[in-house]
């Protein structure tokens, strides 16, 4: 009897604790208000899913499983002794009998490890301390609540533990929803877990009996129910509308939490889930699969809303594009003007020549073309980035230098691997890979006038943030990015971007349209949109305004939608003043008159370029000689540009192999290597490895404009000098 008594220490536990000890199978990822955002199995060694009240468990169950289990549970004190005598007085005989064990006596073993039936059955000891647990159970918890443990602790068949778990993959339902027929199986499964079907049937049959009149209980079919039903895995192990971020913050969270509150808003999240899916569908004819959202609150860094994929139209809707990494395209262009704002570079009203141009680099020479192939001469900044204009904003790189722009997007939180002078001057248009969680950051930072701070899935998580960009310049590019005129020339003044609340957004696609982007925030939230293939594949025709807008433009409507928008006030150290434009000859303006923001000490009333200086800064581009006396230049050498490096190509024979030369100016001479080419504006000359210098001079003989070349070519035989 001593030892019996060591046995029932499982007992002093209370329902509370066995309660608050439960550990499901699942994580459950909540929404900030406590609703449920999506399940994901965590535990792969059993199924339990979460603990259900008595209430909610239907009542065919509950009597079912009493009239199976236990007739006289509401009778007896823990032990049926009934039952005991009935079975003792079997055994004697020799009689099979139904066992004399009770619900609460199977509770005691199924709550204390020494008490578990093995595979030989209980021992003697363990069987007297199951009776003492039992009445101990009986003394200290009523009997309803013993039934829910029962049920939420009771192995059903093979992983399945729980009348949660059994209703779900079994069933395909919520336990309140189990009918007759579903509760006698699932009794028949507590008195014989692992059954083969035969015998499964024949004991959900027997218990049909005792739940229907006399007559009344039909077990046809009972057997294709039975086979049906223990086939069936309905339970998934990831279900709901937030995947990326349930599987994050259950690699993530502390002693194993199964129950996480995160800062997403539910309505929200089912918004962007659906609204990302539609549109992706609706993209389907131009090879586009997946798409990924992410919206942040401004002011805390809490995320909203965070959908991943376009899951099941995605054939990667595993890969979390929300993290993964993917060139930005033109979405680099506000921290890149806001830095040379900042550095007093430029003003949002300086003149930026948008035209071919072609930049010398370590590699070779760096050509950008903007996205229509057509330049617009010259621009304001403000037309420049409004427009997403690709070689004034490689021109505003060139002041700024590529090594100190990386350093600025490190400070907004793009951990860029490289340095700067690694990705060069196409830095300006995104070559560097980024996420769309840092890169939606980094806008927010421009929301909330260059200061940063991490964003965060858990609430009460919020970081303090720090200045990373200068808000002046900040609050001007937010000026521009909130401006439809200025993106007009690219965009048109009707189009997605445009919002009836103030907005702030900027598009961008990467090369070969593998990538497109939609960013911009508003005065309370940030909303980043990626559209594009997570194989990398290219989409077909997908343009700012066609691929990742239209979906930020509907969730911010809907953010909006009841939530004014104002636009930030001007921070310190910011000017408003009126501007002129006028062209190189005067006649008409480059741009219409207009109040433009500057910082303060920056400002002026008229831009304008004469003739003398646009040359001059064609000149610059180009790596000609320097104007003499200030006097512009009667001829120029347009093709090549210094630094040209050129490649033989080995299929062609090098006699066949030309360059053609271009100039500007008149009575012109071409020399090679100081010795007479050719005459006129134009020359074809046949290539040669090595260094050259080709030079235009007048008639005179004297040198107008020079530019140095090289020639480079495997398996050609040099020329002796």
């Amino acid at each position: 009897m001593l030892a019996a008594c060591t046995y029932s220490t499982g007992a002093a536990a209370t329902f509370n604790e066995v309660k608050a000890d439960y550990q499901s199978s699942d994580t459950l990822i909540l929404d900030r208000h406590g609703e449920l955002l999506h399940r994901l199995r965590t535990d792969a060694t059993v199924r339990r899913g979460q603990w259900v009240a008595l209430a909610d468990v239907s009542p065919a169950l509950r009597t079912a499983l009493v009239l199976s289990e236990d007739k006289r549970f509401y009778e007896h004190s823990g032990v049926d002794w009934r039952a005991v005598s009935a079975a003792a007085w079997g055994n004697l005989w020799n009689t099979k009998t139904r066992g004399a064990s009770t619900i609460t006596m199977q509770l005691a073993g199924l709550m204390d490890e020494d008490l578990k039936r093995s595979s030989g059955g209980r021992s003697v000891v363990q069987k007297l301390g199951q009776t003492f647990s039992a009445q101990s159970l009986e003394r200290g918890w009523r009997k309803d609540q013993i039934l829910e443990a029962y049920l939420n602790l009771v192995p059903f068949r093979g992983e399945l533990v729980g009348i949660d778990a059994l209703s779900q993959t079994l069933f395909g339902k919520a336990a309140h929803g189990l009918d007759n027929r579903e509760a006698a199986v699932a009794a028949a499964l507590v008195r014989a877990p692992n059954a083969k079907e035969p015998q499964v049937v024949q004991r959900a049959c027997s218990v049909m009996k005792t739940l229907e009149p006399a007559g009344a209980a039909n077990c046809d079919a009972m057997d294709l129910f039975v086979a049906g039903a223990l086939q069936r895995r309905d339970y998934a192990a990831s279900e709901g509308i937030a995947p990326h971020v349930a599987s994050q913050l259950a690699r993530s969270s502390a002693n194993n939490a199964h129950r996480i509150t995160t800062t997403l808003r539910a309505p929200l999240q089912r918004f962007a889930v659906q609204t990302l899916q539609t549109h992706v569908r609706e993209l389907a004819g131009r090879h586009v699969e997946d798409a990924a959202l992410l919206v942040l609150d401004n002011a805390t860094g809490e995320v909203l809303a965070w959908v991943g994929s376009s899951g099941p139209l995605s054939n990667a809707a595993d890969v979390d594009a929300v993290t993964a990494l993917r060139q930005p395209g033109s979405t680099l262009k506000p921290f890149l003007y806001a830095q040379a704002i900042a550095e007093r570079r430029i003003t949002a009203a300086s003149l930026l020549e948008d035209s071919a141009t072609q930049i010398q680099t370590t590699g070779g020479l760096y050509i950008p073309q903007n996205y229509d192939r057509h330049f617009k001469g010259w621009v304001s900044a403000r037309t420049a980035l409004g427009a997403s204009l690709n070689v004034p904003a490689v021109r505003t790189l060139v002041m700024v230098s590529p090594d100190a722009f990386q350093k600025q997007l490190v400070r907004l939180g793009l951990p860029l691997k490289e340095s700067g002078d690694y990705y060069g001057y196409s830095l300006a248009l995104g070559s560097a890979e980024v996420s769309l969680l840092n890169l939606t950051n980094a806008y927010r930072a421009l929301a909330n006038g260059g200061r940063t701070s991490p964003t965060t899935l858990l609430p009460g998580k919020a970081a303090p943030a720090i200045q990373a960009l200068d808000p002046r310049a900040a609050f001007i590019v937010g000026d521009i990015l909130s401006d439809p005129l200025a993106r007009a020339r690219t965009f048109g003044t009707d189009s997605v971007l445009a919002t009836r609340f103030w907005t702030a957004v900027k598009t961008g696609t990467s090369k070969d349209m593998r990538d497109n982007w939609a960013l911009g925030y508003s005065q309370r939230y940030t909303v980043g949109v990626w559209v594009g293939n997570a194989s990398g594949a290219p989409m077909w025709d997908v343009s700012g305004t066609t691929g990742a807008a239209p979906i930020w433009a509907a969730v911010m409507n809907f953010l909006h939608a009841k939530q004014p928008s104002r636009a930030p006030k001007p921070p310190a150290g910011v000017v408003q003043k009126p501007v002129q434009f006028a062209s190189a000859d005067s006649a008409s303006n480059l741009e219409a008159a207009r109040t433009e923001w500057f910082v303060d000490g920056t400002q002026q009333a008229a831009f304008a370029m004469d003739s003398g200086a646009a040359r001059a800064m064609a000149t610059g581009a180009r790596g000609q000689k320097g104007l003499k006396n200030g006097a512009a230049p009667t001829a120029r050498i347009t093709a090549p540009t210094t630094g040209t490096i050129i490649a033989l190509d080995p299929d062609i024979p090098p006699n066949r192999q030309r360059l053609t030369l271009q100039a500007e100016g008149s009575n012109l001479r071409w020399l090679m290597d100081g010795k007479p080419l050719a005459k006129g504006n134009s020359a074809q000359w046949a290539l040669w490895p090595g260094r050259h210098v080709v030079q235009i001079a007048d008639a005179k003989g004297q040198v107008l404009d020079e530019v140095r070349l090289e020639v480079r070519g495997a398996g050609v035989r040099m020329r002796h000098e």
